[in-house]
This record gives structure tokens, C-alpha cells and sequence, in this order.
């Protein structure tokens, strides 16, 4: 669902220099950024939600939840993760090193206070961008449970956007002792103090999060889910978040709702996503102002 028309944000790409673009790694790692001023103009200062895609979208397709949140007043970022995105391209560790992605968003808050001083700061995710945006409350990976999904001793789900994820993965990255290590950043600290407040919207590796984590989230969780999702179902993915984070609040956004009725052209639902987008910025606006 892209944006279009009068909405087009301003778009930029940064270069986060402290780790290495997945295509060379000689250069710095891409982030597309595209920023929306609120609709209207505000009181003061407006509250900042950062927008985060899932598995192999982009920010320029979240406008579903994009503009309700302009709308009611806020500024909204969102991002492409690198190797994640439909628009840089897919490269098999943006999709199965997802640790990287909280990382791009405390990166890009970086970079707008270095231009201008933050507000309130929430943050609203979709799919592995519900994962993100857990992660950056204090949700954090077991990386053994990590590991033995790239090692194939716990299945993969099928990934549509990248078949043979694991197998592009391992070539580039053979199964050592130096990659096992690497998969302990995983299970490191993700959280940005700087959120106040996280909206997850059909979010996906709840398996893959520790509840100990999870127990230890202090800033308001607003999740909601599909009924029908069996891309990321209740019981195995979001159910995880919703009993095991204290400040955690929410529903279902319908029984026959489907994971593709939030980004396909012809849903099941075609009311769903309207209506969860409307209920995100309402969670902000109580959580943010």
C-alpha cells in the first residue's frame, strides 16, 4: 500500500559506518529513510513514530499505518532494513540476521537528534517489524534457539520472498565457530531508551524471544493480530509477547483475518488494516502525548 500524491515523504539514504553494506562490504551500511511531517500543523514539537516493515517489504509501502499516524499528528520515519527490502534487494542476511534491524532504527534516531531535538519517541512494526520493535522495548533473541535454526536442527518456515535463504546464508557464511559467535549479538541488549512506547502489529519470532526478556519490558506494548494468520500465528508468535510482557495490551483484529490482509492488493478484510492502523495511532496519542 504505497503513498502517494501530496503524502510523498522526503527520502534519503544513510550510511551507518559501523557496519558493512551485505553487498560490499568495503562500503557502509545502507539505510533508506522516508520522513513525514504531520498532516496538519501541530501545537509543538510532534511526537516522532518510527515505522518499521516486515520480512522483504519496505517503508514506502506502510502506508496504512503511515498515514492514520500523520494524521493524528505525528512525525513518521520509516525505514528499509538493508538486504530485507524489495527496494535495495534481498541478500540472505537481512533476513535471517534480524538483530540488525533494531540496530538501523537506533542508528537513524542518531542521526535525526544530531539534526534536531527528538520528542516522545514510539515505535510501530509489522511482521519481523513487530520483532523490531520488541526488540527495541527489550525483547532479546536465545541465541542458541537461533542457532539451531541456521543449522537447520529446528525447522525454517518457507520464506516466499527468498527460497533457499539458508543454503545463500551458509555460503556466505559457513557454519564455524566464528558465525556461532557471531549469533550471540542476538541475544545482546537492542533496547533504545529513547522509546517510550511499542504498537506490534501480526508479530513474527515470539518463538525465538526469551521470556525473561520479555518480563523485563517496562514501556507500553500495544499488540494486535489476525485470527486466520498462519504466516505468524497466535499460539506460536504473538501469544509469547502478549503473556509475557507486563505491559502488554491487546486484541485480535479479527477472526478471519489473514497475515495478507495487511499488504495484499485484494484482502479478505479489506477494513482490517484500516482499522489497526486507526487503533495505533490511537494507542499513541495516549502513550506519546
Amino acid at each position: 500500500m504505497p503513498i502517494s500524491g501530496p503524502e510523498q515523504p522526503l527520502t534519503r539514504v544513510l550510511h551507518d559506518a559501523s557496519r558493512s553494506d551485505l553487498k560490499d562490504p568495503a562500503r557502509p551500511r545502507p539505510v533508506r529513510v522516508y520522513h513525514w511531517e504531520p498532516a496538519g500543523p501541530p501545537a509543538g514539537p510532534a511526537p516522532l513514530v518510527v515505522v518499521s516493515h516486515g520480512t522483504g517489504g519496505s517503508g514506502s509501502a506502510m502506508g496504512w499505518l503511515v498515514r492514520p499516524l500523520r494524521e493524528a499528528g505525528f512525525r513518521v520515519v520509516a525505514l528499509d532494513h538493508h538486504g530485507n527490502d524489495f527496494v535495495g534487494g534481498y541478500e540472505p542476511e537481512g533476513f535471517l540476521h534480524v538483530w540488525e534491524r533494531p540496530r538501523d532504527v537506533s542508528f537513524v534516531l542518531d542521526a535525526l537528534a544530531a539534526e534536531e531535538p527528538l520528542g516522545p519517541v514510539g515505535v510501530a512494526g509489522f511482521s519481523l517489524g513487530g520483532y523490531t520493535a520488541a526488540a527495541l522495548a527489550g525483547a532479546r533473541l536465545d541465541p542458541r534457539l537461533l542457532w539451531a535454526v541456521l543449522t537447520g536442527a529446528v525447522p525454517l518456515p518457507d520464506i516466499p520472498e527468498f527460497p533457499g535463504v539458508l543454503e545463500a546464508l551458509r555460503a556466505k557464511h559457513p557454519l564455524d565457530e566464528e558465525s556461532r559467535a557471531g549469533t550471540q549479538a542476538a541475544g545482546a541488549d537492542l533496547s533504545d531508551p529513547r522509546v517510550r512506547a511499542v504498537f506490534l502489529v501480526a508479530p513474527g519470532l515470539g518463538a525465538l524471544v526469551t521470556p525473561e526478556s520479555l518480563a523485563a519490558v517496562r514501556v507500553p506494548v500495544g499488540l494486535r493480530w489476525g485470527g486466520a494468520d498462519t504466516v505468524n500465528p497466535y499460539e506460536v508468535d504473538t501469544r509469547p509477547y502478549r503473556e509475557h510482557i507486563p505491559t502488554a495490551s491487546g486484541h485480535s483484529a479479527g477472526p478471519d483475518v489473514r497475515h495478507d490482509d495487511f499488504f495484499a492488493p485484494d484482502p479478505a478484510d479489506p477494513h482490517a488494516r484500516v482499522r489497526v492502523g486507526a487503533e495505533a495511532a490511537g494507542f499513541f496519542r495516549q502513550h506519546l502525548r
